[in-house]
Order: structure tokens, then C-alpha cells, then sequence
């Protein structure tokens, strides 16, 4: 998640870090570091079901799963940073990619679902230091035009990599079980370990660390909460989390179980809708600066909102032809599709203008701000993961009817921003698919 990745450091940076490796190799591999995250998030979804049915875990169970990554995420982001901040950059790397990595070999040996969930959230608190501190890595070392360039790569990483990583997981599944899946993730892990015991350098001198007291920290963030046009922003950009997650959560149910796509035909679906966000994206970018954000938030809004609802009536309507005995396949799941690529491609452009948003009033507590916003967003995914793991999985109804109340709950929080001028607020650049 770029928003809270780039809340590692503070505003006052130290000076830029000179290290005897190439800055090249270093953006390699702070680019291998911070794929954990959204490759651990996205690789197992086409392999929901058979992890049920080799678990004996009941329908809904990986969707819990996935929420309680989320709430390890949350969790570890925002904690990571200070982390970071008071002990350098490469021992908390080292032991939250140690963590990740048993972890993960946990999950992989696990005999119950119970089990599983208890390994996924201890990879989880593990996989969020590769969250935050490959972007702390960045600014240790350099500054302005360098350093957007080597950010670039790092947004670019969190872009691609979850086009890619349900279609691996679905090609795995092709040969051999969900376990070696998990199995492939600590040995990934593994292989991070190396790179940074070996290749990365400590960019946080000794005499710039510091230490924020709990009490300051807490302070910090009750002042962002109390500020109405701060909470509001956030939680739009909370609540298009909240439908990505809702997402993530059902679709593997929707599409490998109801519909009878395979893990590898599911997998080049997600690639699809990834796409699709990373395309609305990067067309916010071009249209910032054109038109007032505070414009472009209100009719994405309204667009997620126009989208859902048309979402809700093509599943309410599959619904009853399910009930009536169709078989459901083919060109019958386009409007399905289709209504689903509006909705989500909306939060491509919701997400980074509601930031914008956000952080306008408070550039000297950018930081924190970011680092709330960023761990509001898996909050509410964890909660969008257990609500929809609750509901029945017989149609896609639930997973539709639960984006909508996301999409609603942000028109509401749009309508109650306090108001702005135009182009009041300065931009931030493109965020890639919050994974």
C-alpha cells in the first residue's frame, strides 16, 4: 500500500546515505523486498476452495483467513515505522522477514484451519515490515528527482505484482496442492533474508534515529481524528479499501466455486480487474492538475456508487436464474464483469485523491497521517473479509450488496467533507492496487 509505505519517515529526513553498492542493484532489491506483501496477499486466492476442502474448514473460511492477514497488516504497518526509525533499517527487516518466513512454512505444514489462521497473522506482522521500510531505504538514501525516480520503482512493483500473483498461484494449483504454494512464499522469504544480510546496507546512521514516545504517537493521531476534513478523506479512502478487500475476499468463491472457472482462468481474470485499477489510475494522473481533485473524488464516488448498485441488480438477477436450476457460464457473466470493472475501477482513482485529501491540512504531520490512513485501510479490510466470510456464498449477491454499502458509506463521507477551494490541495503521486 503506497499511502502507508511512504508514512515510514518522518518530514525532517536525514541526510542522503552513500553506499558502495549501485543504487541500480539497491532499487532491485528494495523492489524484491516490497513484492512480499501484495504477492503473499494475492497468490493463495484461487486456492480458497481447496484450501477449505483439504482443511475440512466450512465455506467462508479462507475469506476469514484473508482478514486476519489484514489485521496483521494494519497492525504492522503501524508499528514498523517507529520500529524502523528507532533501531535502523535492516534488523527489524531481518526479523519481520524471518517471522514472514516460518510463518509461512507454518501455514504450509498446517493441520486446521484454526492453525493456518494463527501462522497467516504471524506472517502478516512479519510481511509489513517489507510494507514500510524499502521506501524509509529510499529517502535515507537520496532525495528529490533521485528519489522519486527509485519510489517509482517501488509504486510500479505494487502495481504489477498483483496481476501476476493469482496467476502464478493459479499455475501452481495446475500441478500440485495449495501447501506448496506457502511452501514457494518461505523460500521466497528465505531468499529476502540473504539479499538483506548480505546486499543491503544499514541507510539509518546512528545519529539519526530517534524515538517518538507511545504518548506523543497516540497524541498525534487523536489530532487527525478530531479534524473533520482529515477523517472524512480518510475514510473514503478507507471505504474503496473496503470494496477491493470485499473483493478479494469473494471472488474466489464467486467465480472457481459458483461459476466454475479454474484457479488459472481466475487468475487471468484478477489479472484483469488489476489492470483495470492500475489504468484508472494512472488516467487520474493525467487528470490532476486539469480538473479539481475535490471534483474528480465526488464524481468517482458517484461512479462507485452508480456501479455497484448496477452490480447488485445483474446478481440479484443471476441469483433467481440460479434458483431456477441455470447453469450460469460464458457470455451470461459478462454484465457480472462488466458492472465489476465500473466498481472497481473507480477505487484506482478514489483512493489517491481522498490521501490528497486527507493530508491537504497537515504537511507537518504527513507521516502520521499517512501512517493512519494506511492502516484504516486494512482495518476496514479485515472487517469487509469477515462480513462477507459470514454471509451465504450461494450467488453473488453478498459480494455485491457489501461493495455497495461501501460505495455508500463514501458518498456520505464525501458529502459531509468541509468544503475547499479549488485546487487547495497538492498533489501525490499515482498509488498503485491497494494489496
Amino acid at each position: 500500500m503506497a499511502s502507508s509505505a511512504i508514512a515510514a519517515r518522518s518530514d525532517d529526513a536525514p541526510a542522503a546515505v552513500q553506499t558502495a553498492t549501485p543504487m541500480s542493484w539497491i532499487a532491485i532489491l528494495l523492489g524484491f523486498l516490497t513484492a512480499v506483501g501484495p504477492v503473499s496477499t494475492d497468490i493463495y486466492l484461487p486456492a480458497f476452495p481447496a484450501l477449505e476442502a483439504s482443511l475440512h474448514a466450512p465455506a467462508g473460511s479462507a475469506q476469514m483467513t484473508l482478514a486476519v492477514w489484514f489485521v496483521g497488516l494494519a497492525v504492522g504497518q503501524i508499528t514498523m515505522g517507529p520500529l524502523s526509525d528507532r533501531f535502523g533499517r535492516r534488523m527489524p527487516m531481518l526479523v519481520g522477514t524471518l517471522v514472514y518466513t516460518l510463518a509461512s512454512a507454518g501455514c504450509a505444514l498446517a493441520p486446521d484451519i484454526w492453525t493456518f489462521s494463527s501462522f497467516r497473522l504471524l506472517a502478516s506482522l512479519g510481511a509489513s515490515a517489507s510494507l514500510v521500510i524499502p521506501s524509509a531505504c529510499v529517502r535515507d538514501m537520496s532525495h528529490g528527482n533521485e528519489a522519486a525516480r527509485l519510489m517509482s520503482r517501488l509504486v510500479l512493483v505494487m502495481g504489477v505484482v498483483p496481476i501476476l500473483a493469482p496467476t502464478l498461484g493459479g499455475f501452481v494449483l495446475s500441478f500440485t496442492t495449495w501447501r506448496s504454494i506457502f511452501w514457494a512464499s518461505a523460500v521466497y522469504g528465505l531468499i529476502c533474508i540473504f539479499l538483506v544480510a548480505r546486499v543491503l546496507p544499514e541507510t539509518l546512521a546512528p545519529d539519526d534515529r530517534s524515538v517518538i514516545p507511545p504518548v506523543a504517537l497516540a497524541s498525534r493521531y487523536l489530532t487527525l481524528a478530531r479534524d473533520r476534513g482529515f477523517i472524512t478523506n480518510a475514510l473514503v479512502a478507507g471505504f474503496a479499501a473496503f470494496m477491493s478487500f470485499t473483493y478479494l475476499s469473494e471472488a474466489p468463491s464467486v467465480f472457481i466455486h459458483l461459476f466454475g472457472f479454474s484457479p488459472a482462468q481466475f487468475g487471468m481474470l484478477f489479472g484483469v480487474f488489476a489492470v483495470c485499477m492500475i489504468g484508472a489510475s494512472q488516467l487520474n494522473g493525467m487528470l490532476v492538475g486539469r480538473i479539481d481533485a475535490t471534483r474528480i473524488l465526488g464524481l468517482s464516488v458517484g461512479t462507485a456508487v452508480l456501479g455497484t448498485v448496477a452490480m447488485v441488480v445483474v446478481s440479484i438477477v443471476m441469483a433467481f436464474a440460479m434458483r431456477g436450476g441455470a447453469l450460469l457460464h460464458g457470455l451470461a457473466l459478462i454484465p457480472l464483469i462488466l458492472t465489476m470493472m465500473v466498481a472497481l475501477g473507480t477505487t484506482g482513482i478514489i483512493g489517491p485523491n481522498a490521501t490528497v485529501g486527507a493530508m491537504a491540512d497537515h504537511p507537518r504531520l504527513a507521516g502520521s497521517a499517512a501512517a493512519f490512513i494506511g492502516t484504516l485501510q486494512y482495518v476496514l479490510g479485515a472487517v469487509a473479509g469477515a462480513v462477507v466470510g459470514m454471509l451465504p456464498a450461494s450467488n453473488p449477491v453478498p459480494m455485491a450488496g457489501v461493495m455497495l454499502l461501501g460505495a455508500v458509506i463514501m458518498l456520505m463521507m464525501v458529502l459531509m467533507r468541509p468544503a475547499r477551494a479549488p485546487n487547495d490541495a497538492a498533489t501525490l503521486p499515482d498509488m498503485p492496487v491497494l494489496h
